[in-house]
């Protein structure tokens, strides 16, 4: 069932940063979500992580977060961090399926932090402007 593997990857999100910091990390939430827009992917709600967390230990956490989207069945193309507006404070990790109409928004930016909310760790660019989630009618697959 889905929220189980939730459940134990939730565990293992938390272990593993707690691991890697030496010090104690709360991931209080793990959800998967499906935008209107055609995104979709994971977030993991957090709470101790810092951006300077992020700086220092990217390359190990994103080794772990790509393992963890894969595990989940969920490409790893964008992998950010949501920080709390005005500080330094990681509030969120985003697994995330970029659509069409978001994909250009993404693409176009250059440097790790585009706005003064996101702190892109991954984005994997599309060769020839390549298509990602289209946008579904409701009621049809």
């Amino acid at each position: 069932m889905i929220t189980e593997k939730l459940l134990e990857t939730r565990s293992d999100i938390e272990n593993n940063m707690r691991t890697l910091l030496g010090r104690p990390v709360m991931v209080t939430e793990l959800d998967a979500f499906a935008l209107p827009c055609g995104c979709n992917g994971i977030t993991a709600n957090l709470r101790g992580l810092e951006l300077d967390d992020i700086e220092i230990f990217e390359e190990q956490m994103l080794a772990h977060f790509k393992e963890v989207a894969l595990r989940l069945g969920i490409p790893p193309s964008f992998i950010f961090a949501r920080l709390v507006p005005g500080s330094s404070v990681v509030a969120a990790i985003n697994w995330r399926v970029l659509c069409d109409r978001c994909y250009p928004e993404f693409a176009r930016t250059h440097g790790k932090m585009p706005r003064p909310d996101i702190y892109i760790m991954h984005l994997e660019r599309r060769k020839g402007g390549g298509r990602g989630t289209k946008k579904m009618r409701s009621g049809r697959m």
